[in-house]
């Protein structure tokens, strides 16, 4: 492990280097992925500081044979060391792990009411809120891009981008179906209904990530229109992208300006062809890694809120949690932290 260390400090001090390279701080990309790097590595130095430093206590015992007062000294340091060392090895362990290269991404989130009507649009809401709030606890950025009204409540869909670091890294076992059990307030006969709805996350991809050629696209504008189809907006500012090979199509009106609809819209497009394209290279080297636990695919019903048992269950890892209400106030962490866990379990 000491190796290992050596030759991350090794990439640290390389990398400090690269930051004075023209050729490096003249390309955004590239600056963009040294600083990145950089930043991942500052994280755990004091962990590689403290284990080279209780290494060390632990080799100083040797040194002190010869005096017994310095001895005694030595070996109080080297079973402090002893007992702190398995903490701090399995926080490099993890470090060491191979991560996804988008894990440090930004990411689009798609929410959309599925099966149950009414019911199913409130639930999306509900869904929507706790990923806004999830997001402001950790201190990341969460910017609504789309949204879509039901007529009785709630949203047919809404598209965010939540941006920060890691954000990808720690939503990205959330696509899927979700589904709710609950009485609704509109059910006189207090029966238990079962509804739910869709999430999707994707990394945001960048320019460079994917080419999108101007002739492969095709822009729509309209005006913005609310529940039941209501305009409410007076100029066309509205923006409707389809992207003609694969007829993907993208619909952004929440801005005033037609432009920034345009630019928010090809920012979803961008992340959505890119997300396509990853899971398609995923196929092709037969990487089943990530279906142990989800494939993402937003058909895979991965969780269930069940309110009259107050219960929040993930249907992959086989785990449930209790006091859903908070949960949908976004205390997600314990939830996310068993789903990253069981990721790394299976590395």
């Amino acid at each position: 492990m000491l190796k290992q260390i050596e030759e991350i400090m090794a990439e640290y001090e390389g990398l400090q280097k690269e930051l004075s390279n023209p050729d490096i701080v003249t390309n955004p990309s590239e600056l963009k992925r040294v600083g990145r790097r950089i930043s991942e590595i500052e994280k755990i130095i004091p962990v590689f500081k403290e284990y080279k430093k209780c290494q060390t206590s632990i080799d100083d015992v040797e040194s002190m044979k010869d005096d017994p007062d310095l001895l005694k000294l030595a070996e109080e340091d080297a079973n402090k060391a002893r007992k702190r060392m398995p903490e701090l090895e399995e926080s490099i362990k993890v470090f060491l792990i191979p991560k996804d290269p988008n894990d440090e991404r930004s990411v689009i989130l798609e929410v959309r009411a599925g099966t149950g009507g009414e019911e199913a649009a409130l639930f999306a809401a509900e869904l929507l809120r706790m990923y806004m709030k999830y997001a402001e606890d950790k201190g990341w950025t969460p910017e609504l891009f789309d949204k879509k009204d039901a007529e009785a409540g709630g949203i047919k869909e809404a598209v965010v981008k939540i941006d920060g670091d890691e954000v990808y890294g720690h939503l990205k076992f959330e696509s899927g179906v979700h589904r709710v059990q609950r009485v609704p307030s509109t059910e006189s006969q207090g029966r238990l209904h079962t509804s739910a709805a869709s999430v999707a996350i994707m990394p945001e991809a960048e320019e460079v990530d994917i080419n999108i050629k101007p002739e492969d696209i095709k822009v729509d504008v309209f005006r913005s229109s609310g529940p039941g189809g209501q305009s409410v907006n007076t100029t066309d500012s509205a923006v409707r992208l389809t992207y003609l090979p694969t007829n993907t199509v993208v619909i952004c009106q929440d801005e005033k300006s037609q432009l920034k609809n345009k630019n928010k819209a090809m920012s979803i497009l961008r992340s959505r062809l890119y997300a396509e394209e990853q899971e398609r290279l995923a196929k092709e080297r037969g990487d089943m890694r990530a279906g142990q636990i989800g494939s993402g695919d937003r058909s895979e019903k991965i969780r269930t809120y069940n309110y009259p048992q107050d219960r929040v269950t993930d249907h992959r890892i086989k785990v449930n949690f209790s006091n859903l209400p908070g949960i949908l106030e976004g205390n997600l962490e314990g939830i996310v932290e068993k789903l990253r866990e069981a990721d790394r379990e299976i590395e």
